[in-house]
């Protein structure tokens, strides 16, 4: 039950000060709109950094991300009878913190009329710069895997500094790597909100684009077995 509680709230952090950034620079009438990658990639990372934390102290791994739970799982380095809480937390937590964000920017959801105004469904979930599914498919791919492998060798992550060696992470692979498909990642990171804006009333939505959805799915997923496989073979 603490694996639950740690990984709801800390993806629930994550998530709302992740999508929370991502409101502010696209929506309209907000003090951040139209703030640069940089800005967007430090603050994700700030976010995960804030939910290890979080997640560490309620008693979990701080994982908040399915395609590490699944791929340490698959070598070893988690225990099976663990994932399924973990699973739940995380997509969980991911859609609570998408429906803070919602409340948070309402009046802003309302004065940004389309998407050429920034709302669209990028606030929430991921979408490509240029659709092209096998290598938006291959980025979620070499960037989970080089996320996960560095992860696996930082030890326990949750404790001292090292969740801001985790943030730092995330801005570096979003610098390199997350200006393509917007690094995902995390399946529960893009799932959990994507269904938050489906479902949810939020003025002036327009589509959740499920089509593009399995790209950050599974792509993480085969990112994070990989990386897991690789420390097996190499440590």
């Amino acid at each position: 039950m603490n694996g639950f509680i740690g990984e709801f709230f800390g993806t629930l952090i994550l998530i709302l000060l992740g999508a929370g950034t991502c409101a502010g620079v696209n929506l309209r009438k907000t003090y951040g709109t139209g703030s640069n990658w940089a800005y967007i990639s430090i603050a994700w990372g700030l976010a995960v950094t804030m939910g290890v934390y979080v997640g560490g102290a309620l008693g979990s791994d701080g994982h908040l991300n399915p395609a590490v739970t699944i791929g340490f799982a698959v070598f070893g380095f988690f225990p099976w009878g663990d994932v399924v809480p973990y699973l739940l937390g995380q997509f969980l937590g991911a859609f609570v913190g998408a429906a803070l964000v919602i409340i948070q920017f309402y009046p802003h959801f309302k004065a940004s009329p389309d998407e050429a105004s920034g709302n669209i469904v990028g606030i929430f979930a991921t979408r490509p710069a240029i659709s092209s599914p096998l290598f938006n498919f291959f980025s979620e791919v070499i960037a989970t895997w080089g996320f996960t492998f560095i992860l696996l060798n930082l030890g326990d992550f949750t404790q001292g500094l090292k969740p801001f060696i985790v943030g730092t992470l995330i801005t570096v692979v979003g610098m390199a790597l997350g200006t393509t498909t917007g690094f995902a990642l995390n399946p529960a990171r893009d799932w959990g909100p994507r269904l938050a804006h489906t479902v949810l009333p939020i003025p002036n939505k327009g589509s959740s684009e499920w089509g593009y959805a399995w790209v950050p799915m599974c792509g993480p997923i085969v990112g994070g077995v990989l990386a897991a496989g690789l420390q097996v073979l190499v440590a």
